[in-house]
């Protein structure tokens, strides 16, 4: 039987990010036990990084930094600079894999277990649909999952408009930011119930 979840050739297909409060602390719930994954998916959706730019991250990058502290990165797809913001949440999760692992300066951060090299993208990928799938997440998911995961709760639980997401995601303009988060169909018709 054919995967019907592969996009044809030439196509691809959407993945979703995590609309619900009560499924994020689900996944973080999951993975308390597991330090290295639960700081990936903290970062994750606390920063709408690209999973490629976190997985290039090193020990010494992040060592000794405080909430509030900014890390420069250079994005990998477009040679774009950003930075990485370590909130309270990021911090936490941060501190309490620094204390639990070995690592070395130069280690990756979210290290695979062949060796000093990162975790691959596809990797990365198959953890997020674990996890989605774990906590019987309906829908399409993978390690864009994070990225529009922070997008969608920023803009949905925190108000915060297109443009604003658009500078974060190093975006070409508002427009492709929204194709990119999507507008369930739902939203629409909640609009259309105000009354002018």
């Amino acid at each position: 039987m054919a995967n019907t979840n592969h996009p044809k050739k030439g196509s691809s297909i959407t993945v979703e990010p995590i609309r619900s409060q009560e499924d994020i602390k689900s996944i973080k719930k999951l993975l308390s036990g597991n330090p290295r994954d639960y700081l990936l998916f903290t970062m994750g959706i606390n920063n709408g990084l690209r999973i490629g730019d976190l997985l290039q991250l090193k020990v010494r990058d992040v060592q000794g930094v405080k909430p509030g502290d900014t890390i420069r990165v250079k994005e990998q797809k477009t040679g774009k600079p950003n930075v990485l913001v370590i909130n309270k949440a990021t911090h936490k999760a941060l501190q309490t894999y620094l204390s639990q692992t070995l690592a070395e300066p130069e280690d990756f951060l979210f290290k695979s277990q062949k060796g000093n090299t990162p975790l691959t993208v596809s990797y990365a990928n198959r953890l997020i649909k674990l996890w989605c799938k774990t906590i019987n997440l309906r829908g399409n998911y993978g390690t864009h999952t994070l990225r529009k995961t922070f997008g969608y709760i920023q803009r949905v639980h925190y108000g915060v408009g297109y443009e604003l997401l658009c500078k974060r995601f190093n975006h070409s303009s508002p427009a492709v930011t929204m194709r990119y988060l999507g507008i369930e169909d739902k939203e629409v018709n909640n609009i259309l119930m105000h009354e002018i």
